[in-house]
């Protein structure tokens, strides 16, 4: 990870499925390096029980990353093999990381059936059986036909799983099954009893050829495409253990390799993250759900929220070095299943919130730097680019993100923060934001009779400090102003 690094989200859900993906990022990567970005999160690279249309999260093959014809096509959403390795070295010419999407939760879209003795349970309390056990035919027997056991020659049969969905005997995905002999793994999140099962074909992580097979990719998979790390998919629903004895085998297996990696365990809960991260040992970062719940609120509650509280019960507050901050994301934007939408005018007081400030290590979405256009459930929606503010405030941290921080989170709509330099960036910087009216706040940047300017350039005036190095920084009203040393 590097000093002040950011990473971009290169993908949001509804990218056009026409296999470009890939090609985009190469043509894309000296231009992401130039703006300040220095990690980029891929999609998931391999092969999705929806063929090219699968975004990756029904994963199939892991092991087919665009290279055989299964389930409908060659590539993926995204491109083929050989675009994409040549797309991740493309990124890491150009002084950026690659992290690779990692979904280890379930499988989906098996070749055959099995016969399986199963037992109903209760989706909101998965300790609570509905039925006796009985007989079904389940999609439990992946053969990967296409590849004709390159690579490896496992396949998935229903031992291997502890709980499914779908009953092929009816054709319905409606109720939850357990497998017999099959237990829901323990040390996974105590919601609805136990939040193991989430979907598809739920891994059994206690089964040692799971684990072995999954070692394994793990192993091949860095080496064929070179990644220097993970975001981790669904991690509340996987046992803790596993990811940390999986991270210590690659980084040991890999001479001591950093290979960054951050989890997805989706709470608002503050205490459940910090929960987990005493679980693993602290092997991954996780991403700070709590403060884009807060983005969330803030951004709907039309000036009412109180700012100078907007970092209470956060990871990046409560635990800053292990916390990934984010606006906006694949599950979060518009009509996606956790839908939580930072609306469009808060969107650059979010990232001042998280790019232009000492802790964590922050992530930008893909759409909020792109925009995006879509159709779904027979809605049309327009994200807006904010790649003219993100641009700006890419710079001032890479130029003036250095030195002590000093809040001034005193006023429930105007908050502000000033960044003092270091020895190499001698710069100051003072950051003032309002969620309401228009505002101003006295902040000591340590320059006296300095002069600064705005450079998102919401106020056109230059600003100068007194002798004892105060100014009177202003903001107008809903938006932020990002004044720096000339």
């Amino acid at each position: 990870m590097f000093k002040n690094g950011v990473i971009l989200q290169f993908f949001q859900w509804y990218i056009r499925p026409d296999g470009t993906h890939w090609q985009h990022l190469k043509a894309e990567a000296q231009s992401l390096a130039q703006a300040g970005f220095t990690a980029l999160w891929l999609p998931p690279a391999y092969k999705g029980s929806g063929g090219e249309d699968d975004v990756g999260y029904g994963v199939y093959d892991l092991f087919d990353l665009g290279e055989f014809d299964q389930k409908g096509s060659v590539r993926t959403k995204y491109g083929t093999k050989a675009q994409l390795l040549m797309a991740v070295q493309e990124v890491q010419a150009c002084g950026m990381q690659v992290y690779a999407d990692v979904v280890f939760n379930h499988k989906d879209g098996g070749d055959k059936t099995e016969e399986i003795w199963a037992q109903e349970m209760d989706w909101n309390n998965r300790n609570n059986p509905q039925s006796d056990w009985y007989p079904i035919h389940a999609y439990t027997h992946f053969t990967f036909p296409g590849r004709k056991d390159q690579y490896s020659s496992h396949q998935w049969h229903w031992w291997n799983f502890d709980s499914l969905c779908y009953n092929a005997d009816t054709g319905r995905v409606d109720k939850l099954y357990r497998i017999k002999d099959c237990d829901y793994c323990t040390e996974v999140s105590p919601e609805k009893g136990n939040f193991d099962y989430l979907m598809a074909c739920d891994l059994d992580m206690s089964d040692e050829f799971v684990r072995g097979e999954l070692m394994y990719w793990g192993r091949w998979f860095v080496d064929t495409t070179g990644v220097d790390g993970f975001r981790i998919d669904a991690v509340k629903h996987i046992r803790s253990s596993f990811f940390r004895d999986w991270l210590n085998h690659l980084r040991v297996h890999f001479g001591g390799r950093e290979l960054f990696s951050v989890g997805e365990y989706w709470s608002r809960n503050i205490d459940e993250l910090h929960n987990y991260i005493i679980q693993t040992d602290g092997v991954m970062s996780l991403f700070d759900v709590p403060l884009q719940s807060k983005f969330h609120q803030a951004s709907r509650a039309g000036g009412h929220f109180d700012m100078g509280r907007i970092f209470e019960g956060t990871l990046v507050k409560e635990h800053p070095h292990l916390a990934v901050t984010f606006v906006e994301n694949h599950d979060t934007q518009p009509l996606q299943m956790l839908e939580s939408v930072v609306e469009s005018w808060f969107k650059p007081l979010a990232y001042v919130l998280i790019l232009l400030r000492r802790d964590g290590y922050p992530c930008v979405f893909y759409a909020d730097y792109y925009g995006g256009h879509y159709f779904d459930k027979n809605i049309e929606i327009w994200l807006d680019s904010h790649r003219e503010i993100l641009d700006k405030l890419l710079w001032a941290r890479h130029a003036y993100g250095y030195g002590d921080q000093v809040d001034y989170f005193d006023h429930p709509d105007v908050i502000g923060w000033t960044r003092l330099g270091d020895t190499e960036h001698p710069g100051a910087m003072a950051v003032i934001l309002s969620d309401g009216p228009e505002g101003n706040k006295w902040m000591n940047v340590e320059r006296p009779n300095a002069s600064f300017r705005d450079i998102t350039g919401h106020v056109p005036e230059t600003l100068r400090t007194n002798q004892d190095g105060w100014g009177n920084f202003i903001c107008r009203g809903g938006s932020v102003s990002v004044w720096l040393q000339n």
